[in-house]
């Protein structure tokens, strides 16, 4: 049977066959079994924040969650419409024993999913994930009388997470304009406000939610938008947010993106020169440009290499000490001040940069050169073969060969789908992608279901 949790949560289709109103309440149920303090906190009940993005399904998902945790003897905390990673400073900053989010991040409108953070705003292990899953089908505790969970609405989550994003920022970034695309998400408020408080002049797109309007041809899935936005409001950058905020990628004064490998590499850099980059390490994945390594190197930093998934990421910056961390989708972690990817916090940080030395966004992307990447989801094949097929090694192996120092190949097993991708960079844009084609053949006719 396939694991429940995915790389970020439970996601799927709202009131398909998994995310239902049921599902989400017996879910939350488990999870307060397993995530709730046996010890207690200074004698009082366990306490969970819970918040959402602001796609329909979340209404009745979010109703289903509280219920669940209030059931089971839960104090809610209901953050109402905030960015993922509010919740997750959020359950830090009041002490809370978890905290839950609805959303399905970067998918589009009838998805959703339900994502859990530890006590201090982490996100869960895999072990703690996997001892949520095994008790779902047990018969929930149910308190009665005084015990039951209290809901109390959190008027003042927003407030608190941009007093915290605004903590953050140095320098002001008065001088600056800068467009926002919050993707009719999460982030529709909190964004918008937090950089006006910081200084800047403030155009918005993609901020009108209305529940079915999250993601459509918008925000860092579909950058065309903003792009135009930044060339016609002679912009010094914009900004693109994901449904729930935890992404942020970025377009220069012309209206060239700038990706999450480039805003790591301008973030690393500012870090260095501040003396806060933790043992001049970056953590980064194994699909992060081979540009950015390059680049790293040459400035006498280090790059760490995780799993794809920002969750991964964390779990090796925890592990070092280390203070940045990210990904090319643009999930970048700045462990100083949050605990999760963080794309409010992240355009905050490129802004400040760019009024800090007064140069362009496309200057301080200019420290590292991308190097032409291809990648091809090979569909309908057994994934779990991919690693121990003799042909399909003997394919990598010679393009590996033919690209020398001058290129890489990482085939990687997709998380939820019979696919299998395919990234092949190489020292041409052509030769990466006839490298890709060839091994997307070999893969297909080997590892056939």
């Amino acid at each position: 049977m396939p694991r429940l949790f995915g790389t970020d949560g439970v996601r799927g289709l709202a009131n398909g066959e998994v995310i239902t109103a049921d599902f989400a309440l017996r879910l939350a149920q488990a999870a307060a079994r397993v995530l709730r303090d046996p010890e207690g906190t200074e004698g009082r009940r366990p306490v969970a924040v819970v918040g959402r993005d602001p796609r329909a399904s979340g209404e009745f998902l979010s109703a289903a969650v509280v219920a669940g945790l209030a059931s089971s003897g839960i104090d809610v905390l209901d953050a109402g419409v905030v960015p993922t990673p509010a919740v997750a400073f959020l359950t830090g900053e009041v002490h809370a024993d978890f905290g839950v989010m609805l959303s399905a991040s970067h998918n589009a409108m009838p998805d959703n999913g339900i994502k859990f953070f530890a006590a201090g705003g982490h996100k869960l292990p895999d072990a703690v994930e996997d001892a949520i899953e095994a008790v779902l089908g047990e018969v929930p505790e149910r308190p009665t009388g005084v015990d039951v969970g209290r809901v109390t609405l959190m008027e003042d989550a927003g407030t608190r997470y941009v007093r915290h994003l605004l903590d953050a920022v140095e320098p002001r970034l008065e001088g600056l304009t800068i467009v926002i695309d919050a993707a009719h998400g999460a982030a529709s408020e909190v964004s918008p406000e937090v950089f006006r408080l910081a200084g800047a002049e403030v155009h918005v797109i993609g901020a009108r939610p209305d529940g079915l309007n999250i993601n459509d041809g918008c925000g860092s899935t579909h950058l065309e938008v903003l792009q135009a936005a930044v060339v016609e409001h002679g912009a010094d950058l914009g900004i693109a947010h994901d449904g729930d905020a935890d992404r942020c990628l970025a377009v220069d004064a012309d209206g060239t993106v700038v990706d999450g490998d480039q805003i790591m590499a301008i973030l690393a850099l500012s870090l260095k020169d501040h003396g806060t980059l933790v043992d001049d390490t970056l953590v980064a994945t194994v699909m992060s440009n081979l540009g950015l390594m390059q680049a790293m190197e040459a400035a006498g930093i280090t790059v760490v290499q995780a799993g794809v998934g920002d969750r991964y990421v964390l779990e090796e910056m925890r592990r070092g000490g280390y203070s940045l961390g990210g990904e090319q989708s643009g999930h970048v972690i700045l462990l100083e001040h949050a605990t999760t990817g963080d794309g409010v916090l992240t355009g905050l940080m490129l802004a400040a940069r760019v009024a800090e030395t007064g140069r362009s966004i496309a200057d301080l992307a200019g420290a590292m050169t991308r190097m032409p990447q291809v990648l091809i989801n090979v569909k309908d094949v057994d994934k779990h073969r991919v690693d121990g097929d003799e042909g399909v090694r003997a394919a990598v192996t010679q393009v590996e060969t033919s690209l020398a120092s001058a290129g890489r190949v990482l085939l990687r097993k997709s998380g939820t789908e019979a696919v299998v991708r395919v990234m092949v960079e190489a020292d041409t844009h052509e030769r990466a992608l006839a490298s890709a084609e060839r091994l997307s053949v070999v893969v297909r006719e080997r590892l056939a279901l």
